[in-house]
């Protein structure tokens, strides 16, 4: 460890562990991105996340909260400080009648579910895997896709976090409301969730079927029974055979009925599409091939010669198997703009560029994942705190499409059609007044047009962030080549992209980072300036007090008073 940070860990209460390593290696679930953080940190206590942060606030090091990295993105990149919220993951309290639940906001979605489903509870809704924290769901916007539901924060009614002064907050609809907006998809760079107060709903199973269909089914019924038949609902659209899956499920009160063992979910299918996809890295035309063989010997290869169906718990029958590494870029746009939408880049894909209207050349292109297409609406669907997140990419007026351009990485070999593929799904989506998942690799073409995609909404984020940490301690490259930032501040501590470099495993990249320069500020000088005119409140779990405030001092870190602020 750093002689300067081992000095400055010292003078804080050693009561209070810290329990950190440096020889951690991070990388994305889909090992797109890899990166070497100089200290690894694992807090089980509030009061650890406490003295993590206000240790790297005096060592001037930016702070950067993983789970399990699902996004693909290098969001979550550093080689400055990363902390690790999986070992605090405790549920705090639980209401089986209300079905309101306090828990530690390292808890996955996987295990939040199972510890739901044993006081009879389940949460309302997932997306389509549930290895993610809780926290790291909600900051980057995680939703599924069913008309009657928008978000997984929209069952969210208040949140508790760490800010950059070491200040413990609790935000929620009522209380610090603009810090609930921003909290709520937070992007990592507001500070630390540490709390989430959560509304769960009756224990359920689903009954789901899904089956194969022409694609002109899918956009016939597009403004009928496609979406409203069933609770919950999504497609997967396959561009070369022109067809596609539908996935219905409906609440079930009968047995459970566990789904039959699926083709690619089996060794010999797994590994003969993998296999597959890899030599189509070489040999691209045959894409379309590999396309209707393996999905024809998962769904038939008729429209509607095979049906698949199973009864499952609701926290089980959401899931899907995202299989491979993949590069993952998904949009959000008006529901009413979904047949032009698919019509359009099946032109693309397809070589009809008079109907596609898209100019990015499509000549040498194969694509070869099928397009997820889901659908949420938080204008109308259940909401435990009636407040909508500054930066919620969904439609404000009315449903919203989500369209997910999925490629997979064949070996952690990216594929060759990606760069020119998602320039023009890109411009198509800009075009239809789409906006980006968050999580996701949208490009910076994208990037630059975000501010006008948010408007005021973007400022009024801004600001809290500004407020909550104006050091820019939760600050990263992928905020500012994505966010309109502005260039650091003389005493900012963020980080800055060095370079990127192959690892040696297939097309990973490893993201170097260079830290700032320490500003040489004695101690002393550096609190007093962040304290400014305000004495500092005591930490404490239950803090109701204006963020305005606790943003202004930095907290009282007198580390063996803790017990005493336990106590009072």
């Amino acid at each position: 460890m750093d002689p300067k940070v081992s000095a400055e860990l010292s003078k804080l209460d050693a009561r209070v562990p810290f329990r950190a390593s440096t020889s951690h290696l991070h990388h994305t679930w889909a090992k797109t991105f890899y990166s070497r953080p100089e200290l690894y940190i694992q807090p089980e206590s509030v009061e650890e996340i406490q003295k993590a942060v206000t240790l790297a606030r005096r060592c001037r090091r930016r702070l950067v909260v993983v789970g399990c990295g699902h996004s693909p993105s290098d969001l979550t990149c550093t080689s400055s400080w990363m902390i690790n919220l999986d070992k605090f993951n405790r549920i705090l309290s639980a209401n089986q009648e209300t079905g309101v639940v306090t828990f530690e906001s390292g808890i996955s979605l996987h295990d939040l579910g199972v510890e739901l489903g044993k006081m009879g509870l389940s949460p309302p809704n997932l997306g389509s895997i549930d290895n993610q924290s809780i926290a790291g769901a909600i900051s980057t916007g995680t939703h599924g896709s069913s008309l009657k539901h928008g978000l997984l924060s929209q069952s969210i009614s208040s949140i508790s976090l760490v800010l950059a002064n070491g200040h413990l907050v609790r935000c929620s609809a009522a209380s610090n409301p603009s810090l609930f907006r921003a909290a709520l998809l937070s992007l990592g760079a507001i500070g630390i969730i540490t709390e989430i107060t959560f509304t769960a709903v009756p224990d359920f199973n689903l009954a789901w079927e899904q089956s194969l269909h022409p694609l002109t089914e899918v956009l016939e019924t597009w403004d009928t029974t496609l979406w409203t038949s069933a609770e919950y609902s999504r497609v997967w659209w396959l561009p070369y055979m022109k067809r596609a899956v539908i996935w219905r499920a409906k609440q079930s009160n009968g047995p459970l009925s566990p789904p039959k063992k699926s083709y690619y979910g089996g060794k010999l299918g797994f590994h003969t599409y993998h296999n597959l996809l890899f030599l189509s890295h070489y040999i691209p035309r045959l894409l379309p091939w590999v396309e209707w063989f393996v999905f024809g010997m998962q769904y038939g290869f008729k429209p509607g010669k095979a049906t698949s169906m199973a009864v499952q718990p609701a926290r089980e029958g959401l899931l899907m198997d995202c299989l491979y590494s993949q590069f993952v870029n998904e949009w959000a746009l008006p529901l009413d703009k979904g047949p032009e939408a698919l019509t359009r880049l099946s032109a693309w894909i397809n070589g009809d560029h008079t109907i596609a209207q898209i100019p990015v050349p499509s000549k040498g292109i194969w694509v070869h994942c099928p397009i997820e297409v889901r659908v949420s609406d938080t204008t109308t669907s259940r909401n435990a705190s009636g407040t909508r997140p500054f930066l919620d990419p969904t439609c404000a007026q009315g449903p919203t499409l989500y369209l997910n351009a999925t490629l997979y990485r064949p070996y952690g070999r990216d594929p060759p059609c990606r760069l020119r593929y998602y320039e023009a799904f890109e411009w198509l989506m800009r075009h239809l007044g789409g906006r980006p998942h968050w999580a996701k690799n949208f490009t910076e073409d994208s990037s630059k047009e975000i501010p006008q995609m948010y408007g005021d909404n973007m400022k009024e984020w801004l600001k809290v962030r500004k407020d909550s940490d104006p050091d820019e301690m939760f600050v990263g490259e992928w905020h500012r080549r994505n966010l309109p930032l502005g260039q650091p501040g003389e005493s900012s501590v963020a980080e800055r992209e060095k370079e990127r470099k192959p690892l040696g495993q297939g097309d990973a990249i490893e993201w170097v980072g260079q830290r700032a320069v320490p500003l040489q500020v004695k101690e002393s000088q550096e609190i007093d300036a962040f304290q400014g005119s305000s004495p500092s409140p005591p930490m404490t779990a239950t803090s109701e007090e204006s963020f305005d405030y606790l943003a202004k001092g930095e907290a009282s870190m007198l580390m063996s008073r803790v017990g005493e602020y336990d106590s009072s």
